[in-house]
C-alpha cells in the first residue's frame, strides 16, 4: 500500500511579511476578480505613469527584454535570464503569478527578493501610493521590481507581462527587444475572442523601432504581428522560420538539440554546430528556446560580453518549476501548469512521447473563465481517472461542476477536495505503471508543488506495484 509521510519542516511566513503582502492585498487586485471584462477605467497605463514618475522611472536605469504571450512566456523569460546570468549579466527576472511565495516573482539572478527586503520597500512606498488613487497590486508589485532592480544595479532585466501586452503595467518600458510567445485562445473577456484581437493586445508592446521577435504562430496571429512590427518599422525575427530547432535526444531528464540559424552560419567557440541541452520537456519547449535564442542572438550583437558558451550553460541550468515537472519517480507523480486547450494538447503529447503507453490519474482544477471541456478533451486520451478539485483561488471552478463536465465526456470521476485529500484519492487510485499528472492551472500545480515540498512524499518502499 501507499503511505504519505509529513515532513518536519513546515512552511513558515513571519508576521512582518504576512502584514506587507495583507497591505498589497487592500488594493485593487484585479487577478481576483470573478467575470472580468475589459474597461478603459481598469485597465489603463496611467496610474502605473504616474507612480513610475514618482519614484523617478527606476526601469530606465537597465536593459530590458520584454516577453508577452499566451504559452511559453515564463519558460522563455526564465531561459533567457539564465544564459544572461551564466554570461556574467546581473540580471533582473519578473514573472507572475508566483508559485508558493509572492517573493518570487522578483528575483535576482535566481534569487528571490528577500522577505525583510519586500518588507522594507513596501514600507518606504507607502507615502508614494498615497499619491495614485486606484492602484492595483499588480501595478505596486511591478514598480516594487523595477525599484529593486535599479537598487541592485542589475544589467539586464527580464519581464514578463502579467496580462494581455497593451494595457499591461508592465508596458510602460523601452526594451531592447520585445518578445511575443505563442498566441492561443484565452482571458477572451478582455482580450478578444479572435486569435487576431488577442494577438493584437500582445503586440502591443512593440515599440517603434525597436527588434521584435516572435515564436511561430498560427496564420491569423501571425499576420497581426508582422503587420504591427512593420508599421513601427520593426526589424522581427520569428521561431521556425529565421531560425528553427533540431531534436538530437530527449529522455526524463531533459532534451539536446541544435539550433539551425538561416540568418547566418553561426559556429561555436568548439568549430562545430552550436548544441544545447534543457532540462524542460517538451517540443514546445524546444519552441521556446529558438523563441529565447533568437532574443538573446540581438542582445549579443550590441553586448558582446554575452558569449554562445554562456548560453548554452544558461540554457542547461535553467529553472522553471511546474512545466511537465516530474516530482518523484516511483510511482511517478507529474506537474504542469497547462491552462488552455492548446497548452493541455501539448501536455498530453508530451506525455504521450515520453511516457509512451503509460495512463495517467488526473488531478485536475481550473478557473471558471477557461476552456475546460477543451482541456478534458484534449487530455482524455491518455486519462483513466480524473479527480476533480480546485485551488482556493477566488476564480476556481467547482470541483463538483469539473467532475460533472469529465462524467459529460464519458470520463471516470470523482471530487477530491481539498488539494490535499485530492492528492491522497489520487494517488490510492494509482494502478500499478500509472502515473499522477496535477493540472488545469498553475494554482492547482503550485499547491501540489507545495504539498510535496513542505507536507507530502510518498515512502517508495510501501508502495506495492
Amino acid at each position: 500500500m501507499l503511505s504519505i509521510i509529513k515532513s518536519e519542516v513546515p512552511l513558515q511566513i513571519e508576521p512582518s511579511y504576512q502584514a506587507a503582502l495583507d497591505y498589497l492585498y487592500t488594493f485593487v487586485d484585479f487577478s481576483l476578480t470573478r467575470h472580468l471584462s475589459f474597461s478603459p477605467e481598469k485597465f489603463n497605463l496611467d496610474r502605473m505613469k504616474k507612480l513610475l514618475d514618482l519614484m523617478a522611472n527606476p526601469q530606465q536605469a537597465y536593459r530590458i527584454i520584454h516577453v508577452a504571450g499566451t504559452k511559453g512566456k515564463g519558460s522563455t523569460c526564465a531561459l533567457i535570464a539564465s544564459a544572461l546570468q551564466a554570461s556574467g549579466m546581473r540580471t533582473g527576472l519578473y514573472t507572475s503569478p508566483h508559485l508558493i511565495d509572492y517573493a518570487e516573482r522578483i528575483q535576482v539572478d535566481g534569487k528571490a527578493i528577500t522577505h525583510d527586503r519586500l518588507v522594507r520597500m513596501v514600507e518606504n512606498l507607502k507615502p508614494v501610493l498615497e499619491q495614485v488613487p486606484e492602484i492595483t497590486t499588480f501595478e505596486i508589485t511591478t514598480a516594487l521590481a523595477f525599484e529593486y532592480f535599479k537598487q541592485e544595479n542589475v544589467d539586464y532585466a527580464v519581464v514578463e507581462v502579467g496580462l494581455g501586452g497593451r494595457l499591461d503595467a508592465t508596458n510602460v518600458v523601452d526594451p531592447l527587444v520585445s518578445v511575443i510567445t505563442s498566441v492561443s485562445y484565452d482571458h477572451q473577456a478582455i482580450l478578444g475572442n479572435t486569435l487576431a484581437e488577442i494577438a493584437r493586445e500582445k503586440a502591443g508592446i512593440i515599440k517603434p523601432n525597436r527588434p521584435v521577435v516572435s515564436s511561430y504562430q498560427q496564420p491569423e496571429a501571425m499576420a497581426v504581428i508582422t503587420h504591427i512590427a512593420e508599421r513601427n518599422h520593426c526589424a522581427i525575427d520569428i521561431s521556425g522560420e529565421d531560425a528553427m530547432a533540431r531534436s538530437i535526444s530527449c529522455d526524463l531528464s531533459g532534451q539536446v538539440f541544435e539550433i539551425h540559424d538561416s540568418g547566418e552560419n553561426f559556429q561555436s567557440d568548439f568549430g562545430s554546430a552550436l548544441r544545447f541541452t534543457i532540462p524542460l520537456l517538451g517540443d514546445h519547449q524546444l519552441d521556446n528556446a529558438v523563441t529565447a535564442y533568437l532574443a538573446l542572438k540581438i542582445v549579443q550583437r550590441q553586448d558582446t560580453k554575452i558569449t554562445w558558451v554562456g548560453i548554452q550553460q544558461g540554457f542547461s541550468q535553467v529553472v522553471w518549476p511546474c512545466r511537465f515537472e516530474i516530482v518523484q519517480r516511483d510511482p511517478i507523480v507529474l506537474l504542469d501548469s497547462a491552462h488552455n486547450r492548446d497548452s493541455a494538447m501539448k501536455l498530453r503529447r508530451t506525455v504521450e512521447r515520453y511516457l509512451p503507453g503509460k495512463k495517467v490519474v488526473l488531478l485536475f482544477g481550473a478557473s471558471e473563465d477557461k476552456d475546460i471541456n477543451g482541456m478534458l478533451e484534449e487530455l482524455q486520451p491518455v486519462t483513466r481517472l480524473v479527480v476533480a478539485t480546485q485551488s482556493i483561488h477566488p476564480r476556481a471552478k467547482s470541483a463538483e461542476e469539473i467532475a460533472a463536465l469529465a462524467r459529460e465526456l464519458g470520463m471516470e470521476a470523482f471530487t477530491g477536495l481539498p488539494i490535499e485529500l485530492g492528492v491522497r484519492s489520487a494517488i490510492r487510485r494509482l494502478m500499478p505503471d500509472e502515473v499522477l499528472l496535477a493540472t488545469g492551472s498553475i494554482f492547482i500545480a503550485a499547491a501540489v508543488k507545495e504539498l510535496w515540498i513542505h507536507e507530502m512524499r510518498i515512502d517508495q518502499e510501501s508502495y506495492e506495484k
